[in-house]
């Protein structure tokens, strides 16, 4: 994840002075990454796995200062889904909320009735991990 966020960051034309942010989260559940589900039907699969379970969202999170000086990091956070029902699951894959977002679901929006309990950063979760940034670049604070 670190090593994505450092291909984003790199990868952007900055003009001198300026600061820039990148960060790539990523949904791990038993040692294995979820990305995007590709269809409705994958979206459904991850629900399943994930129903009452806890995994995990990791985000590498890359700063490049504004004197050039890289600093980067990795924020953790557990999250615990409720014990999902098939309607329920049907509904929220029906919403499509889904798409294009790692692990399949968007805690900031509907996807957040799907939480039982969230350990750790929950900007973490949503995609920046607002601590980690404050930490990394307390000069844009």
């Amino acid at each position: 994840m670190i090593e994505n966020a450092r291909r984003k960051a790199r990868a952007v034309e900055r003009p001198r002075g300026a600061v820039v942010i990148a960060c790539d989260t990523d949904v791990v559940l038993d040692g294995e990454v979820l990305g995007k589900p590709a269809d409705a039907a994958e979206s459904r699969a991850y629900l399943e796995r994930m129903s009452g379970r806890a995994h995990t969202v990791m985000s590498g999170l890359v700063v490049i200062a504004a004197d050039g000086e890289e600093r980067s990091g990795l924020e953790c956070t557990e999250v615990v889904f409720k014990d999902l029902g098939p309607a329920e699951m049907q509904r929220y894959v029906d919403f499509g909320e889904w798409e294009g977002r790692s692990g399949g679901y968007a805690i900031q929006t509907l996807g957040s009735s799907l939480v039982g309990r969230v350990e750790g950063s929950i900007s973490n979760v949503v995609g920046l991990p607002v601590g980690l940034l404050f930490e990394l670049a307390p000069e844009l604070f």
